[in-house]
């Protein structure tokens, strides 16, 4: 939708094509399915538009509704479905086409615990089989669990890029300490030799800081 400010994207070595593009995957953060139309029937519709012929749509939109766990609700409109059900059928649409790959954006938004373990592993399977994934997030746990190299950005800026191995040897020893609601963590991150990563507020109520200890002051 936008022309490159700088750089360039590159698929084996090539620069990509719009011929290629059109074979990707795709998952927006924001929803971009159609609220008003039923899950089974766009999923389709998408099928379609990527030249999938008509009896293959509905094979994949068939396998895919039931692998996501959505196959009950193919015939319900999109907008009835609760947020993370909805976040299943975007990646469904995603996927329906048979990528040649995949760029996805918070792909594991919304999803419970057991639909992370159904979509990881079928992310899993698609690389497995050949097909490259880009995603974002900011779930680390998920990004170290199933990245093979790391790109970490800072206001736009890469401020580190290299295996989950290697930046995990590269980096400091990382702490997280908990208080009760109330304390101010502020004090954490102007102790020398710290780096404050997050400070958040726990699912218990609790004030964390996530900090990092360089190595030489690691005692």
């Amino acid at each position: 939708m936008l022309s490159a400010t700088a750089g360039a994207v590159r698929l084996d070595g090539q620069p990509v094509t719009v011929e290629q593009r059109r074979a990707f995957g795709y998952l927006p953060e924001e929803r971009g399915l159609y609220p008003k139309m039923r899950v089974g029937e766009q999923l389709r519709y998408f099928a379609r538009l990527h030249g999938v012929d008509r009896s293959a749509a509905a094979a994949r939109t068939s396998a895919l509704l039931e692998r996501l766990e959505l196959a009950p609700r193919v015939d319900d409109v999109l907008e009835t479905l609760s947020l993370g059900n909805q976040q299943r059928a975007q990646i469904a649409a995603a996927l329906v086409h048979d990528p040649t790959a995949l760029i996805l954006d918070e792909p594991f938004s919304g999803l419970d615990p057991l639909a992370v373990d159904v979509l990881a592993e079928l992310l899993r399977e698609r690389v497995e089989g050949g097909v490259p994934l880009l995603f974002s997030s900011h779930q680390l746990e998920l990004v170290e669990r199933l990245c093979d190299d790391l790109v970490i950005l800072n206001h736009g800026r890469v401020v580190a890029a290299a295996s989950v191995d290697e930046l995990r040897r590269s980096g400091g020893d990382a702490y997280e300490l908990h208080v009760q609601s109330g304390s101010d963590l502020d004090w954490v991150g102007a102790i020398p030799g710290v780096r404050m990563v997050a400070l958040r507020r726990g699912t218990d109520g609790d004030q964390v800081a996530a900090f990092e200890l360089g190595r030489a002051d690691a005692e």
